[in-house]
């Protein structure tokens, strides 16, 4: 056969605009679980080229989120001058790191498909395997801070008497450091796993907006800021005035956080209202986002 028999004989792909709408979703997901190492070594890969393989790089993950919490506390509680305890600091670390990880989810969710853009005009993949490929580098990142907050959690349950702290003008007394251990942190298991699954909804939410507006990557920093200072992770969530609590109706990380830290830190069980907006908001994340995503990743060849 000729040279130029053989190149008409080979398969021409074609990319065209598609109109929205969603694939059998049956057989997308089956075909996403078979292709799931591809986001395993993807994710991998990232995490290497960020060189968080080596000690250094381990060591920078354990570190940064710790020093960043004390750079909070230090604005939040001792210049400000509050007499907030341990219990405070450990809920500061806690909201942190889970905060740290949605917004990291976000943030590398957005540029997740338009980075491989390679990848998404040469090879025919589930492409909702890029989003969620950066939300296991976002998870693999988030969990040597927890071995942070268990040594400092470990540190104030062990240094008690517990210090107390009273009111000039009632005279009452309560206790600064109400950290130690329980059964109730149990279900700080439970609780991230809404969080996990609220920001792999949003992951996949933000890489489709993303495709659309190239300029969202550049916002997303602004955007996470102001919404680290209206989620409970400065202050704690019980503590807002009942106006503002109307206003929370419609943040999301008010149950998630809330739910994370109340059981982690303080180990305490929150009200069920907590728990059942924070599974709303975390399934309906995932549904919308993920869907939204996959009836447009279709067209994507073309938009990058």
């Amino acid at each position: 056969m000729s040279e130029l028999a053989q190149r008409k004989a080979r398969p021409v792909h074609v990319f065209l605009p598609h109109r929205a709408g969603l694939p059998r979703l049956s057989t997308y997901f089956v075909t996403l679980w078979r292709r799931r190492h591809f986001a395993i070594e993807l994710s991998r890969a990232s995490m290497r080229a960020a060189h968080t393989n080596t000690f250094f790089g381990q060591f920078w993950l354990v570190i940064s989120p710790a020093l960043n919490a004390a750079v909070y506390f230090l604005l939040v509680n001792i210049i400000r001058g509050g007499n907030s305890g341990p219990d405070f600091f450990i809920h500061l670390l806690a909201g942190l790191f889970a905060f740290n990880f949605i917004s990291a989810t976000m943030t590398a969710g957005a540029d997740s498909v338009v980075r491989g853009g390679s990848l998404v005009l040469n090879t025919a993949f589930p492409l909702l395997l890029l989003p969620w490929s950066s939300l296991r580098t976002a998870f693999f990142r988030f969990l040597p801070s927890l071995l942070i907050l268990l040594a400092f959690f470990a540190y104030f349950d062990w240094i008690g008497p517990h210090p107390m702290a009273c009111d000039q003008v009632t005279g009452e007394c309560v206790a600064l450091n109400t950290v130690h251990f329980s059964v109730v942190q149990l279900m700080a298991i439970p609780a991230f796993a809404l969080i996990f699954v609220f920001a792999a909804g949003l992951g996949a939410l933000m890489a489709t907006v993303q495709v659309y507006f190239r300029d969202t990557s550049q916002f997303l920093p602004y955007a996470t800021r102001i919404w680290l200072y209206l989620s409970p992770v400065l202050y704690f969530a019980d503590q807002l005035q009942p106006w503002m609590l109307k206003v929370e109706l419609f943040n999301p990380l008010y149950p998630l956080l809330g739910v994370w830290t109340d059981t982690l830190a303080r180990g305490v069980m929150p009200p069920l209202t907590w728990w059942l907006g924070a599974t709303a908001w975390a399934l309906g994340s995932l549904l919308i986002g993920t869907l939204y995503f996959i009836s447009r990743e279709r067209e994507f060849a073309v938009r990058i």
